[in-house]
């Protein structure tokens, strides 16, 4: 008989604190490659009542209104309230930002005008997962977390609750019977909301509106829906809580049921193989799956800084296939120097702002879902 359990996964809206910075940060990068493609991004954000802190290493032949560019994203995101501490135009932004520094430079440099011998950006492990529990071979805890948390979103954009605020947090646990899961167990929606908003509505709404929109065929009578659980959310985002860049690792990537090798993407160009590594073992993962080579797979690559070459590469099927074939498949597919990921998933473009949110896996229409 198959072993019974739960597993569950969390997503924010992209008025979360943590979120607010990785989406500027992905900003900067993204106002960076519009004008410089080569440029060498690592931007880090902290946010926090009426500041805004960004720093760290930039070297870059484009000029860049840093200032702008983040009052603009903030803007975007939906903080535009003059009633709230943190909006887009009272903020106090500090901007320290160097160059990279000439050793790290020298290292991933110093061979690039050999085929494909570009350095990596640093040492670390990287993941990448899928499995086929899902058309988009995601974890279903996660899928699902990430439709609602984009459901509020929605309904927010369009206006249609005036009383839903950009700061929320989703969490959805799905019993599991061996590795099918089975149905949504329970369901946690906290929401900013205008601070004369009743409980009731807002409980109203996600119960009878959010959560059968959101879940479709996963839906079903009796799922445990805690809303706001603390009674009231009306104080959110960087106003209530610090946010900074790089502390929603899980819910970028896969809720918790795929590794992580601890690395953050968010406002790092491709040199930084914390995020283009994590691309293409994402695309490996996927494509042994898609090949009927696993139900479940896991690649993990490691480098060290400055060589181009991985020191390992290790495949990983959860008993759902063979690994000496998944990983003969992953070796003949796929090379994983730096150089050869940005050029295969193209990379080197403005493409990153619209990474930040909702996952950075199991969305169509990047290069590395392809």
């Amino acid at each position: 008989m198959s072993h019974s359990y739960v597993f569950t996964s969390e997503s924010v809206t992209e008025g979360h604190p943590d979120k607010v910075c990785d989406y500027i940060a992905d900003s900067i990068l993204d106002a960076c490659f519009e004008q410089d493609p080569r440029s060498r991004v690592a931007c880090e954000v902290l946010a926090k009542s009426h500041s805004l802190v960004l720093a760290g290493e930039i070297t870059t032949n484009a000029t860049v209104d840093f200032d702008a560019v983040a009052r603009r994203a903030i803007e975007e995101i939906g903080y535009t309230d003059p009633a709230l501490s943190f909006n887009h135009r009272n903020i106090s932004i500090l901007v320290a930002f160097s160059q990279q520094s000439n050793e790290i430079a020298q290292g991933v440099d110093a061979k690039q005008e050999q085929s494909k011998e570009q350095g990596a950006g640093d040492q670390g492990m990287m993941f990448g997962y899928a499995t086929d529990e899902t058309p988009e071979l995601m974890p279903l805890p996660i899928h699902l977390a990430h439709r609602l948390a984009r459901g509020l979103a929605d309904d927010r954009r369009s206006g249609k609750h005036g009383w839903l605020r950009p700061d929320g947090k989703t969490q959805v646990t799905v019993r599991y019977e061996g590795l099918q899961p089975k149905y949504v167990e329970r369901l946690v929606v906290s929401t900013m909301h205008a601070p004369e908003t009743r409980q009731a509505e807002i409980r109203d709404y996600v119960e009878r509106e959010l959560v059968p929109r959101c879940l479709g065929d996963w839906y079903r009578d009796g799922i445990e829906i805690l809303v706001n659980p603390t009674g009231a959310f009306s104080h959110g985002g960087p106003a209530a809580d610090a946010g900074v860049t790089g502390r929603k690792i899980i819910v970028d990537t896969y809720g918790g049921m795929g590794r992580h090798g601890g690395g953050a993407f968010s406002g790092k160009d491709p040199s930084k193989v914390d995020r283009s590594g994590a691309y293409l073992c994402r695309l490996a993962a996927r494509q042994l799956v898609r090949a009927g080579l696993a139900q479940r797979a896991e690649v993990q690559v490691a480098y060290a800084i400055g060589v181009a070459r991985p020191v390992s590469i290790n495949v990983h099927t959860h008993g759902t296939g063979s690994e000496e074939q998944a990983e003969k498949y992953v070796a003949e597919h796929f090379d994983f120097r730096p150089q050869a990921i940005i050029e295969r998933l193209d990379l080197l473009r403005p493409i990153y702002r619209q990474t930040t949110n909702y996952g950075h896996f199991g969305r169509p229409g990047l290069p590395w879902e392809a």
